[in-house]
């Protein structure tokens, strides 16, 4: 009963801290009538009429320079806007795609891929790396985390290998946090809503001695939740985070610096579950689709069948607790004036500990289906920087060790029997038959990778550079996975479920019961593999402010195992040919133009990009092995091409605007054994009797009772998570004024983010296309260089939209889970510096 005490004196300490800083800096404030406000209000602005230098490439660069794509946004903007985490990035990216369920299962996409959508799965490697100042977070789950104290974020796109420490075969999203100043300063930042959201940052910097300086910050949100448990009476779907941020600058000369990091943060909200989002037939039999299963249940009613009434009547415990942490240390020696060492050696942690209700009804069907893990990750990275006369180069060298524990359960409960059983069975009329079916999960990962790279730039003439890369690669991964499965036997005794014939209690028809459910299984899966990658790079300077590239790389993406479970044969034995993924193998191709003209107070840049997978890594069926069972492997070919522009303009310093736009067609080239989409599966599964082929004939979709493929040919049809169209647009316009006795600015700011449909399940459906959505977001305020105060309103005109659909309860019963998007938000924010 001590829980929600414990939980929460944390929070109220930080919050005691903030509001003490703020007050603190009041007096600053009040006498900083003449302190510009100029600087602020540049910062402040998106791109446009300034240069912007980023690091995307290891060393200072202005953007406009850089031959390959890559959008930076500043912490100015992300604290106008209210992007507080990844998520959030998204409204400033078209090209960025994030979906979550919940930390543990989210998906980051660029250009379409990226992650495989839909099945959660530790073996494999993201598509799309995150770096927080130059350390790599392997797992998306592990940098779910709100930005703490962030001095900029560059978003790369494409392959990524021969710059950056993990090979990426999507793209980078680079974060850099503010380091420690040798000058004191501060700031802090409070944030008040509707829906009780509360939000704070601070931050302290300064001298310790001539030769060290520290920087703490810290940061707290909470919200409440968006999604009201009608079981509980209680709002879920909360955010609930705090996070610490310290870190120590030693520099003993002007050649050396050594920068030593630490973080934390928890997330610990009321999360998370989906509404009712609709009912779609399927090819399963009509008494076991959905309307017929609910009236199975006399008295059950779900709460509502409109997802936008943002109800739910979610029976298990829900937790999404997600504990993130580690130590860095970061050590740059110029050698000379023209070479620099750079060392980064990090340790970091990741807690997930989960609580689910996986059948989206109120009805005690899954009463548990958890899988806590536990991770620590361990890298180092040297890199050499040259620059020389006419030529440049860096090389570097990469170790990355990661240990994953999951120790997880899945267990069923009265409802199971009637649910999940055909209502043909007498058994489906006895609960006890499949109530308290217990999975106990024990799952590994033992993850080694090691590089070698090198990216040179070379200056051909004054106008034209010629910049090749290469990496070498090595990646081993060592898993296990013990799935013990246990039932209650006819006779009344736990046994074994087991899917071996001849095993004890084989042929007891409640142990049968129970394995069509879930059996045991045992494997040890591993892979490794040596890799070559390459790419180069083309600038030709037409005139100082228009440049031309071109890009080619050969990239690829290390091979996996899976983690959650595999098909088994027909004595019960998992087919060890389903337990490793093959490496992706990536030819990308990209042409630019970056311009800029009206004396750079206008900025214009045009990117295209062509990239083929092979191998592409994705979520199948088994049509191969005669048995339907989700898991990973690999779709023969996939291609995603598109067109990305960039505009900005500030023709004063009274006005400025953007508008960002992507078009992307990513498709499966070749996918002949794709998963079944809803209105395809549950019926009666046809014999497969090849690779991709099967015999008889599929029924019309959503035909009850009707013949199902066991898989479907997805050539030519779209990558689910990617809109073919996606804008982000905004301004703002200031006037001077005074307020409190200080000289500033009046402003008015309007942001924007379109997307349009896409498809929410790995193969295409009829019932999983979510609708594009326009979302207008305002604010107004004043500022100065001390303080800035403004009001703002997020989705302004409450626009219902989804951020996600799944088939619910073994996606076949014709349930359609959703999870809606925010509605309108509102509050104000106070932040003062000094």
């Amino acid at each position: 009963m001590f829980a929600p005490f414990r939980r929460q004196t944390p929070r109220r300490a930080l919050w005691v801290a903030l509001a003490g800083t703020s007050l603190l800096a009041l007096p600053a404030t009040a006498y900083a009538a003449d302190a510009p406000a100029e600087a602020e209000a540049e910062q402040a602005q998106p791109s446009g009429g300034h240069d912007i230098v980023i690091t995307a490439r290891r060393r200072e660069e202005n953007i406009q320079n850089v031959p390959i794509a890559v959008s930076v946004v500043s912490a100015a903007t992300l604290d106008a806007q209210g992007t507080y985490n990844i998520s959030r990035l998204t409204q400033l990216t078209p090209t960025l795609q994030f979906y979550s369920q919940n930390p543990r299962n989210t998906f980051v996409n660029i250009r379409g891929i990226g992650a495989p959508f839909g099945l959660t799965n530790d073996g494999f490697e993201q598509g799309v790396g995150v770096y927080i100042d130059d350390v790599y977070y392997n797992r998306i789950a592990s940098a779910t985390l709100d930005f703490v104290d962030v001095e900029r974020i560059e978003t790369l796109r494409g392959p990524q290998g021969t710059l950056y420490g993990k090979n990426t075969t999507a793209g980078a999203i680079n974060i850099t946090t503010r380091a420690p100043s040798f000058d004191f300063e501060g700031k802090a930042e409070v944030t008040l809503g509707n829906l009780n959201f509360k939000q704070g940052k601070a931050s302290v910097s300064g001298p310790l001695s001539d030769t060290l300086a520290a920087r703490i910050s810290v940061t707290t949100t909470d919200r409440r939740g968006t999604l009201y448990n009608t079981t509980t009476s209680s709002y879920i779907q909360s955010q609930d985070s705090v996070g610490v941020r310290g870190s120590l600058l030693w520099k003993p000369s002007e050649d050396l610096r050594v920068t030593l990091s630490g973080d934390w943060a928890l997330q610990d909200p009321n999360c998370c579950a989906f509404a009712y989002g609709s009912y779609g037939p399927t090819q399963r039999a009509a008494n076991r689709q959905y309307p017929a299963l609910v009236s199975y249940f006399p008295g059950y009613t779900v709460p509502s069948t409109n997802p936008y009434d943002r109800v739910t009547d979610a029976d298990a415990a829900l937790a999404a607790r997600n504990e993130i942490g580690g130590l860095s240390a970061r050590a740059v020696w110029d050698v000379s004036d023209s070479n620099t060492i750079t060392s980064i050696s990090a340790w970091r942690f990741w807690d997930w500990s989960p609580a689910n209700d996986r059948d989206y009804t109120g009805l005690p069907i899954y009463t548990k289906v958890n899988n806590p893990t536990k991770q620590n990750q361990y890298s180092q990275e040297f890199r050499f920087n040259h620059e020389g006369n006419g030529f440049d180069f860096v090389a570097g060298l990469f170790g990355f060790y990661q240990e994953i524990r999951t120790s997880g359960i899945q267990q069923t409960g009265t409802a199971a029997s009637k649910w999940l059983l055909a209502p043909t069975s007498a058994l489906s009329n006895n609960p006890a038959v499949l109530n308290n079916v217990v999975a106990i999960n024990d799952i590994r990962l033992d993850n080694t990778s090691l590089a070698a790279y090198a990216k040179v730039n070379w200056e051909l003439t004054d106008r034209f550079t010629v910049s090749p890369g290469i990496r070498v690669n090595y990646d081993k991964k060592k898993g296990l996975y013990d799935s013990v499965v246990t039932g209650t036997a006819s006779d009344g005794t736990r046994q074994i479920v087991s899917p071996v014939p001849g095993s004890p209690y084989y042929n007891d028809a409640w142990i049968a019961a129970q394995r069509g459910v879930q059996a045991s299984q045992f494997f040890e899966p591993s892979f490794s593999a040596w890799n070559l990658s390459y790419d180069v790079n083309l600038r030709y300077q037409a005139t100082r402010d228009i440049n031309f590239y071109a890009t080619y790389a050969r990239s690829f993406k290390t091979g996996g195992i899976n983690l959650n479970g595999v098909p088994a044969d027909n004595n019960g034995a998992p087919i060890q040919a389903a337990a490793t993924i093959k490496p992706e193998k990536v030819n990308h191709f990209e042409v630019g133009i970056k311009t800029q003209f009206w004396d750079r107070r206008a900025t214009f840049n045009l990117t295209g990009f062509w990239t083929d997978i092979r191998d592409f890594q994705a979520n199948v069926s088994n049509g191969q092995f005669g048995t339907v069972r989700g898991y990973l492997a690999n779709a023969e070919k996939v291609r995603t091409r598109g067109i990305e522009t960039d505009f900005s303009i500030r023709p004063t310093e009274r006005f400025n605007a953007y508008v960002s736009g992507a078009y992307t067609d990513a498709k499966y080239v070749s996918f002949c054994d794709a998963p079944p989409p809803p209105e395809l599966s549950g019926g009666n599964t046809l014999p497969a009797t090849g690779a991709c082929t099967y015999s008889g004939t599929v029924s019309a979709p959503g035909t009850p009772g009707g013949n199902s493929p066991p898989f479907v040919d997805a050539s030519g049809q779209v990558l689910p998570g990617v809109s073919k169209w996606a804008f982000s647009w905004g301004g703002e316009a200031n006037v001077p004024g005074k307020l409190f006795g200080e000289d500033g600015q009046f402003y008015l700011g309007y942001d924007a983010s379109f997307r349009s449909d896409w498809s929410s399940n790995p193969t295409p459906s009829i019932y999983t296309n979510v609708n594009g959505y326009l979302i207008h977001n305002f604010r107004t305020g004043f500022r100065t260089g001390r303080f800035d105060v403004f009001a703002w309103v997020r989705n302004a005109f409450d626009r219902n939209y989804i951020d996600l659909l799944l088939a619910g309860t073994g996606g076949n019963t014709g349930l359609i889970a959703a999870q809606t998007g925010d509605p309108r938000t509102w509050g104000g924010t106070v932040k003062f510096s000094f």
